[in-house]
């Protein structure tokens, strides 16, 4: 079973990436074996490690895969939202996040804790979704949405935190009401605006 007649290479990587996914998902990452994973994509152990280095270079390339879809997915149904609306959007997202994202977020944590070769990854995949976080804080700074007194890389930690706690807590465990949930995040993001300036009152009024 080396590589498949008429598969692309990239074809042949993203079957590597859903199957990781997948197989991650149900039997976890210490449960996992590299040719478990090829396997299940249909291709040799071979033609995988010509793809990825290691079973840690599959889970965070499927971890980066995945988000990077989501992001995709998520501009593409709104591209002329304000920054403040994407955060609201993905924000509003969290508490209903299950199946292979929030599986593999759950299994890279977890593993990074006591394997070095997922936590180097881990650390550089976490460093670049904060750095995004806080290039879009500082976007939402100078269009006059976010104060900008607020530091970028705290706010884009917090995110951080919540989208990584929403994952280790999924509806499954504990849910919370669409309408609550919503109108709290209102409020966190109206606590975030730029403070507004007291007119004084002239002597006419």
């Amino acid at each position: 079973m080396g590589r498949i007649a008429g598969v692309t290479a990239a074809e042949t990587r993203e079957r590597l990436l859903q199957a990781a996914a997948e197989v991650f998902a149900e039997r976890g990452y210490d449960g996992t074996r590299v040719a478990d994973i090829a396997a299940a994509a249909g291709v040799s152990n071979g033609a995988l490690y010509a793809h990825f280095s290691s079973k840690a270079d599959l889970l965070v390339s499927a971890l980066k895969a995945h988000g990077r879809r989501m992001l995709a997915d998520l501009f593409a149904s709104g591209p002329d939202r304000s920054v403040t609306e994407l955060l609201l959007v993905m924000g509003r997202w969290l508490p209903r996040r299950e199946g292979a994202p929030g599986d593999l977020i759950v299994e890279a944590l977890v593993a990074a804790r006591r394997d070095q070769d997922v936590a180097r990854p881990m650390r550089d995949y976490l460093g670049e979704r904060a750095d995004w976080l806080a290039d879009l804080v500082r976007a939402a700074q100078s269009g006059s949405e976010l104060d900008p007194a607020l530091s970028p890389d705290a706010l884009a930690h917090f995110c951080l935190l919540l989208s990584m706690g929403s994952a280790l807590v999924p509806p499954t465990l504990h849910a919370v009401d669409d309408e609550e949930w919503s109108a709290l995040l209102t409020r966190v993001v109206a606590a975030l605006a730029p403070p507004t300036t007291p007119h004084t009152a002239s002597s006419g009024c």
